[in-house]
């Protein structure tokens, strides 16, 4: 094939037509000649600036439709302004030497497509021109328009100065030789539309499947709240630490995936709008709709995008999508991530074990822990351990109650109302604070004035204290309750039980008494006695006193105490009368129920109090476990309260008097010194006992009474009582044996709420955060179906590399004008633009606005040879003839 021929042309008048190209006009430096066959005539053109290390190559369009915008700013008032910002490519481009210039020719019909070639020569532009088929009438009127209509200024070559010299020296621009050995840089080398079965394809199909899921599963986790209880224990598999990691990593993968997807779902619609030729296109401001999405920031240091584009559809769901991506880990960890939390009042059957009967004395000895075997001492190794065993929690117990006393005169809070006195005290096993309560109040006078006579003043005060079950204690760590201990949970759980239960409880009734009126009640003022008790040691053995059934004489307090044969109950009898600030007991009477207690005043008056123990049906037991330690307490007489013994067992007796707890009331009696008066021991205890005996009939604000004192004191004695005892008002087991060898479990009705990890918050403003999981819940199901009926990507020109290489291969724009260095700004941002493709070279590139419309109503020419359609063209067409979304 002969080489073509180089050929300087001469200056053409300006008025001549001039064939144009919007991908070719921009595209000639001053440093370019052209090669093509001798009969195509140039144009000398001034310098024309371009881009460093890029050419554009000379051809036709099948239709120039290409709208140019309003005169360059460069060229008024005939001064240079083209000083701008460019890109440069820094290696070296393959360049043709003008030795190779004889390979060169005119592109024959096999080779239609490729660009004519080029060639290096002086520095000024020595011709121009555009390779075509043949004379086309309607594209000399085009180019007519173009080069002395309205538009020809808009058209003129963008020059440059001396200043964007050196970016044209170190500029070589490729050659195309006619055997088509390589093709032109614009030509696209990948497939615009991807199928269902594309790499890409399925890695954003898995994504999103992924990210749907596993939203749809964290908000629902958070819309259920489960518990996990024993699953996320300390000492188990799955610990707090490790749930809550995992939970943090499942959150972080479904906010990765979620942007991925939301990003890859922005790319395929804004590039198939962009694609779409009856669409309005897309904006730079819509552009910057991914960076919110990755870079949440921008939305403040690019305010000016989201005041252009916040408002359109696609606008405000991709804020709400940046928003939602940015809080959504916060969110999870504050409604999904396991957290501590008290669990809601469950119904529960509870069971514990029982060994004894209620105040079994026997089995109480036999529990107390002692390095004294019975083996060392088999008659006293027992009681000796729980005399001890009743001082120390008896006084631990007193000395609280006292302290609250001390505090509530100090605060002048004192009451002459029971109900309002401080409460009593207790403690269990040194970690469990006890709490009973005051019950079965009455009015202190009206009692006193009903059992006074004419003639004297009496002071009568009964009091009755209700204590806990001591045996729901144990119940609620047997394992097989299944309650997670405080434990379990690194120290952190706690728990709240409410039991069923019956309620030990002790009634102490006091009353002040003469002299005369004791003396039935005092061996020493009997007939017989010379006024003197002898040998006291072996009390009352010895003594001749009457043995049961008798009821010896009658007293003044009968009907008060239920003395008498009406009462089937005969009265104490001491051994003689204490001296001041001295007590002494009757505690070994036969058949007896009750304890009896003998106080002397200061003022030599008497005070006799009698004790006895019961269980009542109007209880019930609540107790709160934790590490730092628990509570236990009495709950009565609350109408509401459906967890109250008698409501369990209607048929329930209250108050029904234990015989066995007189004998457990004797051991702490004289472990705390009460009958020390019997020799004027003038014990402490007796002391500060007889100086809490009121002196009117009503209460003191300022100090608790006698009877109150010895119904604290005797509230270990009930905790004593309940442990092992049965959770139900008597003994159904064996009536002659009133202890088990092997405990047996027993089950009462409870409720349960305790603490443990669990989804949903912990926080009532927490649930603001619902609404960030479900609208990535909602984002996540909608970009999925989307992605199902597409069936297919397009590729993504809204990611950098993608953009950068279109932007980069596009005509300059008059739009853009002084964005090159600073950026867009203003109207620039709302500017459409399309997605152009020149079907001949199958190039792609970006146009702003629409063509003028003498322009793109003009019909097609028609090409003057045959091809067959590439596969890229008629994914384009396909693409860019749909309708547009609302989108």
């Amino acid at each position: 094939m002969s080489a073509p021929t180089t050929t300087t042309r001469s200056p053409v008048s300006p008025s001549l037509p001039h064939e144009t190209s919007n991908l070719s006009d921009y595209t000639v430096d001053s440093n370019t000649t052209f090669f093509d066959t001798p009969a195509t005539a140039h144009t000398p053109g001034s310098p024309v600036h371009h881009r460093s290390g890029y050419r554009r190559v000379a051809s036709f369009t099948e239709q120039d439709t290409a709208y140019h915008g309003p005169e360059d700013s460069r060229q008024r008032n005939g001064s240079v302004q083209g000083q701008g910002l460019g890109i440069k490519n820094l290696k070296p481009l393959p360049s043709a030497s003008p030795a190779d210039s004889s390979n060169f020719g005119t592109p024959s019909s096999s080779n239609a497509l490729l660009s004519p070639p080029f060639a290096r020569t002086p520095p000024r532009l020595q011709s121009h021109t555009s390779y075509r088929q043949s004379e086309d009438p309607i594209r000399e009127e085009a180019d007519a328009w173009h080069n002395n209509g309205p538009a020809a200024e808009q058209y003129q070559p963008f020059t440059a100065d001396s200043e964007t010299e050196s970016l044209r020296k170190t500029t070589h621009v490729p050659t195309v030789q006619s055997s088509g050995a390589q093709e032109p840089w614009c030509k696209t080398k990948r497939r615009l539309h991807h199928g269902k079965g594309n790499w890409l394809a399925v890695s954003v199909m898995v994504l999103s499947f992924y990210s749907t899921a596993l939203s749809g599963l964290w908000l629902g986790t958070a819309i259920a709240k489960p518990r996990f209880g024993h699953g996320i224990v300390n000492t188990g598999k799955l610990t707090p630490a490790t749930a809550s990691l995992i939970a943090a990593a499942i959150a972080k993968s479904i906010e990765l995936s979620f942007v991925t997807v939301f990003v890859t779902f922005l790319g395929q619609v804004l590039s198939r709008r962009a694609l779409v030729k009856k669409s309005r296109g897309i904006t730079i401001a819509e552009m910057s709709f991914r960076s919110w999405i990755m870079q949440p920031g921008t939305l403040i240091t690019h305010w000016a995008t989201v005041r252009y584009a916040a408002l359109t559809f696609l606008g405000l769901f991709s804020l709400l999508c940046a928003v939602t991506a940015t809080f959504y880990t916060t969110a999870s960890d504050a409604l999904v991530s396991p957290q501590l939390t008290m669990g809601p009042l469950k119904q529960r059957m509870l069971y514990g074990k029982v060994a004894s009967s209620f105040a079994n004395n026997a089995y109480i000895k036999a529990q107390c822990n002692t390095p004294i075997s019975t083996d060392t001492d088999p008659d006293s190794s027992g009681s000796t351990c729980v005399a001890i065993e009743h001082n120390g929690q008896a006084y631990h117990n007193y000395m609280q109650y006292l302290s609250n006393w001390t505090i509530s005169r100090a605060r002048g809070t004192g009451s002459d109302q029971l109900s309002q006195r401080p409460i009593p005290l207790g403690m269990l096993y040194d970690n469990t604070t006890i709490e009973g309560s005051w019950i079965h109040t009455e009015n202190m006078t009206e009692t006193s004035q009903k059992y006074s006579p004419d003639d004297y003043a009496r002071i009568v005060m009964n009091v009755t204290m209700a204590m806990p079950h001591a045996g729901v204690f144990a119940a609620t760590r047997d394992p097989i309750n299944n309650i997670m201990q405080p434990l379990d949970l690194n120290g952190l759980g706690e728990y709240i039980v409410q039991a069923s239960v019956p309620s030990p409880v002790t009634n102490v009734l006091c009353a002040t008494m003469r002299k005369e009126e004791l003396a039935p009640m005092v061996y020493t003022d009997w007939p017989g006695s010379n006024g003197t008790a002898s040998n006291l040691t072996g009390w009352p053995n010895g003594f001749g006193i009457p043995l049961w059934p008798s009821y010896l004489n009658s007293t003044p307090v009968d009907d008060l105490f239920g003395f008498g044969e009406k009462y089937d109950r005969r009265h104490p009898v001491f051994s003689r009368y204490p001296i001041a600030y001295n007590t002494i007991l009757n505690h070994t009477g036969w058949y007896t129920d009750s304890i009896y207690v003998l106080a002397a005043s200061a003022t030599g008056d008497f005070t006799m109090c009698a004790l006895k123990a019961s269980l009542t049906t109007n209880c019930s037991t609540r107790h709160h476990a934790s590490l730092s330690g628990g509570s236990m307490s009495a709950h009565c007489e609350d109408a509401k309260d459906d967890l109250a013994y008698g409501k369990s067992y209607e048929n329930a007796t209250d108050g029904v008097i234990t015989k066995d707890w007189a004998a457990v009331a004797t051991d702490w009696s004289l472990a705390l010194s009460l009958n020390n008066g019997i020799s004027d021991g003038a014990a402490s205890n007796a002391r500060l006992l007889s100086q809490l005996i009121p002196t009117s009939q009503a209460l003191d604000p300022s100090l608790p009474s006698i009877a109150e004192a010895l119904a604290v004191l005797s509230g270990s004695t009930l905790l004593l009582s309940s442990t092992d005892s049965p959770f139900i008002h008597f003994w159904n087991y064996s009536k002659t044996v009133p202890r088990l060898t092997e405990p047996q479990y027993q089950g009462f009705r409870a409720t349960l709420r305790s603490r443990d990890y669990a989804s949903g918050g912990t926080q009532r403003w927490q649930g603001i955060f619902y609404v960030i999981l479900f609208l990535t819940f909602a984002t996540n199901v909608f970009c999925l179906s989307y992605f199902l009926v597409r069936r297919g990507l397009v590729t993504d020109f809204i990611e950098p590399q993608n953009l950068f290489s279109l932007s980069l291969n596009s005509p300059p724009s008059q739009a853009l004008d002084g964005a090159c260095g600073g950026g867009p700004e203003g109207d620039q941002l709302i500017m459409n633009w399309h997605i152009k493709m020149d079907h001949e070279r199958e190039h792609f590139y970006l146009q702003n606005g629409a063509g003028p419309p003498s322009i793109t109503r003009r019909p097609t020419r028609p090409l003057d040879f045959e091809m067959d359609t590439s596969p890229i063209v008629n994914a384009y067409t396909k693409l860019s003839d749909r309708h547009s979304s609302i989108l």
